[in-house]
Parts: C-alpha cells; sequence; structure tokens
C-alpha cells in the first residue's frame, strides 16, 4: 500500500489509481464509519464511493494535512446527509441518543456564523487534547465514529460501566470547559 503522501500526490497528478489507493487503504475503515450510521450496505457502499468522488473533487486544491481524518469527515458528512434523506421528517433512533447527549454540552448552531464554528473547533481540539488518552479514546469513540458503548468497552477490554462513567464524566468536563471559555451552552 502507498503512503498518504503518495496517494496524495496521485491526486494532484490527476491520476485515477488516486482512488484505487485510497480504496485499497481505506475502504474497510470509510464502509465501516458510513455501516455505523446507514445500517444498509449498499447505502454505505454509495456513500464510501461518494468520499472518493468528494475527495477527487477536492483535492487539487486542498492537500489535506491528515489523509484519513479528512476522508473520514468526508464520509461522515455524506452519511448523515444519506440518513436525513432517507428519514426525512424522523431520525435514525440510534443517532438521536448521541446528539441529545452532547447537546447538552455544546451550543446549537441554528443561526451560527461560518468563523464561530471554527472557533468552538478550535475550542473542542483544545479540550481533547487535554483529557487523559483513555478519555479521549472513548469520547471520539462514541461521538465521532459513533461505536456503541459496547462496542468500546470491547475494543478497549474495559466494562460498559467504566465506558458510561468516562463518558459523563467527559461531557461534564467539556460543559464546564466550554462555559470557562465564554461558550454559552
Amino acid at each position: 500500500m502507498l503512503e498518504d503522501e503518495k496517494i496524495l500526490a496521485l491526486y494532484w497528478a490527476r491520476d485515477a489509481a488516486a482512488i484505487e489507493e485510497t480504496g485499497a487503504k481505506y475502504g474497510e475503515r470509510l464502509l465501516c464509519l458510513s455501516s455505523r450510521m446507514l445500517h444498509i450496505r449498499e447505502d454505505a457502499e454509495e456513500c464510501v464511493n461518494d468520499t472518493y468522488l468528494g475527495a477527487w473533487n477536492a483535492i487539487p486544491p486542498t492537500w489535506p494535512a491528515h489523509f484519513f481524518a479528512f476522508l473520514a469527515k468526508l464520509c461522515r458528512n455524506l452519511a448523515c446527509n444519506r440518513l436525513d434523506w432517507l428519514h426525512a421528517g424522523k431520525r435514525h433512533a440510534e443517532v438521536v441518543p448521541l446528539t441529545e447527549e452532547l447537546a447538552a454540552c455544546v451550543p446549537g448552531t441554528d443561526g451560527a456564523r461560518e468563523q464561530e464554528m471554527r472557533e468552538l473547533g478550535v475550542l473542542l481540539s483544545a479540550f481533547l487534547r487535554s483529557l487523559p488518552q483513555e478519555s479521549r479514546l472513548f469520547f471520539l469513540r462514541r461521538y465521532w465514529f459513533m461505536d456503541s458503548v459496547k462496542d468500546i468497552a470491547a475494543r478497549y477490554a474495559v466494562s460498559e460501566s467504566r465506558v458510561k462513567t468516562s463518558l459523563f464524566r467527559t461531557r461534564g468536563k467539556l460543559r464546564a470547559y466550554l462555559e470557562k471559555e465564554g461558550v454559552s451552552v
């Protein structure tokens, strides 16, 4: 498998092999991410294919510093859009609890300007960097990758109770951190 820099160079050169190399290196991880949200393999596969198209259209002019994070963000956004489309007027039952858990910590985005969202992103990044590794991993697995508590516990060989407690405490710390930074929650 090629290194990320070489794959990005293929995109930059507009070589179609970039998509094949991206699929070989990250296809399964992207499919797993989209499948957790969509639960229908065909929709998840379509989302991954759309991720490749999105990468093709974005590179150039963008040269992502962290290629998988760039792809995962594209894939996750596409899966969310697909989920909205599939369930217009109603939300998928597993996504609602995750957004409700974080709603008490993070301000809403209604009418928020793009600059405010960037500033919030900087604050969230700083907050996550301040956490112990285990808490950070649990938080990211739950709220970015949408893993279940059971899956997180199995991945890190800990009890589900430990994961739940860590997530609860981390959400509380996040709320306090954002309030301290002047973000109204």
